[in-house]
């Protein structure tokens, strides 16, 4: 079993979220403890009553909602009356066993897990400590309760964090076939939490690889001016679809100040994993004869990193961003070193995949999550598409034929070189 406690200071917002949950069909509340009514019979209004009445008996704690949830292994079949169980034992071991407190059962995960709902003011107006609750009581009542009740073992820490954080494997958002806001929370659980990112570039490389993108906004839009981000669905083509969701409506508030304190944290706890990253890039450019930037990637895709390109508005490769799922750590090119960036990795590949100048003006090239897509180029017989015969009277000729022959004379004036006439004022004949 494994156990995340988080506080908060809403509790409107933590209740919310399970109770929208409920009216989807993909949870259902099991227990309403210490409240006059079994909860089944209880509202919305009056499940949340009891909670504001409790917490407004000590207006000094700020933050006073508390959401724990309880994430088991995907093999237990526990039945309701179980879980029931289990989660009085674990809030009576870690001192909420006299507090109201709500217990819900989420069905939208490849595992069985609750989510318990609670305030940190007693009674009596006193505040219950929790600093350290995690690591000494919450710990002590997992062991004691996967003993009593015959539950898997969570393995080591490292384990228990990546399956309480992330509950159900992330996939690709599809716009029109999922709802939006659902499969976006779910993708951002799986990669912000996890990945060591230090821009939002870098960050944008790992979403897109799952159909979502955050956006500030041009540089000149009122909501880059106020930090404002959103989060966005993403096509095949990497183009946005539908309406963007503000970071603030997320429960886990993915917002710009969170994703720069990532940034700064990311920074020092990627570097151990840059060697490595290193000498893969390197052995695969050992290649013999020297790969092309297909077979690269290809060769990068097979050892757990995929490259991203980041291309202009006309197709022109102008960056690489790597991603080492292993590690879970997101490099720019340049940040590993000139001969790893973009144009090093060009000059150091088969000439074939190179950029070519019959390329430009052609509308931008989209690369596929794990693929490289090669540009197009026209013919070799000519410098351009060719021409296009017009439908029309015979001997109307090609639409170059057309485009080169001599504009019809005449005294056309274009209407801005036109000079305004001024109206002679008649004068008017005065009555004798």
């Amino acid at each position: 079993m494994v156990a995340v406690i988080k506080t908060g200071t809403s509790v409107h917002r933590i209740l919310a979220y399970n109770e929208q949950k409920v009216t989807a069909g993909v949870a259902a509340c099991l227990l309403a403890a210490n409240y006059p009514k079994d909860a089944d019979c209880l509202t919305l209004l009056q499940k949340r009553n009891r909670l504001l009445r409790q917490a407004a008996l000590n207006e000094n704690v700020t933050r006073n909602s508390v959401h724990i949830s309880l994430n088991f292994d995907p093999s237990e079949q526990l039945s309701p009356q179980q879980l029931r169980e289990i989660a009085v034992a674990y809030m009576q071991r870690i001192g909420f066993g006299e507090q109201p407190y709500l217990v819900y059962q989420h069905h939208d995960a490849g595992h069985p897990h609750l989510h318990l709902v609670t305030v940190k003011v007693r009674a009596d107006g006193s505040r219950i400590d929790m600093h350290n609750i995690g690591r000494n009581q919450s710990e002590t009542a997992r062991r004691e309760i996967e003993a009593a009740f015959q539950l898997v073992r969570a393995a080591d820490s490292h384990q228990r964090a990546a399956r309480a954080l992330t509950p159900v494997a992330a996939q690709k958002v599809r716009y029109g076939r999922s709802e939006t806001k659902r499969a976006i929370a779910l993708v951002l659980e799986a990669v912000l939490p996890h990945y060591y990112y230090t821009s939002l570039a870098e960050l944008n490389a790992v979403l897109g690889l799952y159909g979502v993108q955050a956006d500030r906004g041009s540089e000149d839009s009122r909501m880059y001016r106020h930090r404002g981000l959103t989060y966005r669905v993403l096509d095949e083509a990497g183009r946005q679809l539908g309406v963007p969701l503000k970071a603030s409506a997320f429960y886990s508030k993915p917002t710009l100040a969170y994703l720069e304190a990532r940034f700064h944290q990311n920074e020092s706890a990627r570097l151990p994993h840059r060697a490595r990253l290193k000498n893969k890039l390197a052995l695969a450019l050992r290649q013999t004869p020297a790969p092309s930037l297909t077979g690269l990637i290809a060769a990068l895709q097979k050892e757990g990193i995929h490259t991203a390109l980041r291309q202009n508005g006309e197709g022109r490769l102008y960056g690489l961003t790597y991603i080492d799922h292993q590690t879970k750590c997101v490099f720019n090119g340049s940040a590993l070193g000139k001969q790893y960036s973009a144009k090093g990795m060009l000059e150091q590949c088969r000439p074939a995949a190179l950029p070519d100048p019959r390329w430009a003006g052609q509308p931008a090239l989209h690369p596929q999550p794990g693929a490289y897509q090669a540009p197009r180029a026209w013919p070799l017989a000519t410098d351009g598409p060719p021409a296009t015969a017009l439908p029309g009277p015979a001997g109307a000729g090609t639409l170059l034929d057309i485009l080169l022959q001599p504009g019809q004379g005449g005294d056309y004036v274009p209407h801005q070189l036109k000079r305004n006439r001024k109206k002679k004022r008649r004068k008017r004949l005065s009555n004798p």
